[in-house]
């Protein structure tokens, strides 16, 4: 488990389509960083962010009723690493049931999931301290963004 003050609290502050996919801006109230996710992902989040219900289940929907079928929810996810503009996240789940008591899991995952997931959880997500600190606020940029009129910013 991590440490409180090793984490920094962020959330989803805006997701814009790009050419290649959707960019997702996390921040923490004093800054904004920007990672890139496949265009399907950022549907996901963006559908549960604007409260619009699918016709069908999607894939994070399916993965939230299991959980929820199992007694399982997701606690928190981190982000725990950055090479090379590719972020690792882990996602924090804890099951608790009448076949067995409570257990926590920490599972190697995709910060786009994770975020997916914590949007229909409203669990919070992290960045580890270290690795935020090394990040560029890309703040002015989502300004900049705002400013020529994207209405998803």
């Amino acid at each position: 488990m991590h440490k409180p003050e090793d984490l920094v609290q962020v959330e989803p502050i805006a997701l814009l389509p790009t050419q290649s996919g959707c960019a997702v801006f996390l921040g923490d109230g004093d800054k904004a960083i920007v990672f890139y996710i496949e265009p399907s992902i950022g549907a996901s989040i963006n559908a549960v962010m604007a409260d619009v219900e699918p016709p069908r289940p999607l894939s994070h929907d399916l993965i939230n009723s299991i959980l929820d079928g199992f007694g399982a929810k997701m606690l928190y996810a981190v982000i725990v690493k950055a090479e090379h503009d590719v972020f690792y996240a882990r996602l924090i789940l804890q099951a608790e049931n009448e076949v067995q008591h409570k257990k926590i899991v920490e599972l190697d995952a995709r910060p786009s999931d994770c975020i997916a997931l914590a949007v229909r959880q409203s669990a919070p997500i992290y960045f580890l301290k270290t690795v935020w600190e090394t990040q560029r606020d890309m703040s002015d940029v989502l300004e900049d963004l705002r400013k020529q009129g994207n209405d998803e910013a």
